[in-house]
């Protein structure tokens, strides 16, 4: 079996017979791996508490037929520990680790883009220099826009008319004019649209100066576009919601 080394970040683990894990990382050269870590589950287990979500690793494993085979894992940043004291943080948190799990649909394809922005939104949960829900949209909407789903936020998303444009539609794409305005969409602020544009650019200066009622309806609209291209609900966004 081949030998190799990557660092990553835990999405997502599960139970695998009496003592095992079978772990989700996204690491930052092959990509997103499922591995099996062997007696982890035990207290005796060398690194099992290494291998939760949202720790950033340094793992070995062995190439396995379908799994791989996690032999060493070393922790780099711990950041569920800091992470799961806050209940807006960890919702947070975990809708960011189930958005990068859903849009890794190939396992090993490398997507270094999407994981170095994963790593930077953890850090931002965990520095707590800006409010976890704007941490969490501003992740949403520069992941889509790795995918290929970046929103039209200024010329119409359908005809490409120069903005400003007071209907955003996210079956369209986006904000759309007045003759391109499909029936059910929504009419959100023009401050929204601006914050979705700062969000979207990292505009921090003008995204922490919003009013909270911009950031609400600014919400609402990111999780419309994400799960509208995602096309199936994410779990984890629903709890971040009742906050």
């Amino acid at each position: 079996m081949a030998l190799y080394r990557d660092e990553g970040v835990v999405l997502r683990t599960h139970k695998l017979g009496e003592a095992d894990r079978i772990v989700t990382v996204l690491t930052r050269r092959t990509g997103r791996v499922r591995a099996v870590a062997k007696g982890v589950r035990r207290t005796t287990s060398r690194f099992g508490a290494r291998l939760e979500p949202f720790t950033h690793v340094d793992l070995q494993l062995h190439t396995g037929r379908s799994l791989d085979i996690v032999t060493q894992a070393e922790t780099l940043e711990p950041y569920g520990e800091r992470i799961a004291g806050d209940y807006a943080t960890y919702t947070a948190g975990s809708v960011i680790l189930e958005t990068a799990e859903r849009l890794t649909a190939e396992e090993r394809e490398p997507s270094l883009r999407l994981y170095l922005l994963v790593l930077g939104a953890l850090r931002a949960l965990v520095d707590k220099q800006h409010e976890p829900g704007l941490v969490l949209d501003a992740f949403l909407l520069r992941a889509l826009a790795i995918a290929g789903y970046e929103p039209a936020l200024d010329g119409c998303a359908r005809c490409g008319a120069p903005g400003p444009h007071r209907s955003f539609a996210p079956a369209v794409g986006g904000v759309v004019c007045a003759d391109d305005r499909p029936p059910g969409s929504a009419s959100p602020a023009p401050d929204t649209i601006a914050l979705l544009s700062a969000l979207l650019a990292g505009d921090w200066a003008v995204a922490d100066g919003s009013d909270p009622r911009n950031r609400r309806e600014a919400s609402g609209l990111v999780a419309a576009y994400v799960q509208w291209h995602l096309e199936r609900g994410l779990r984890s966004l629903r709890l971040v919601s009742r906050v």
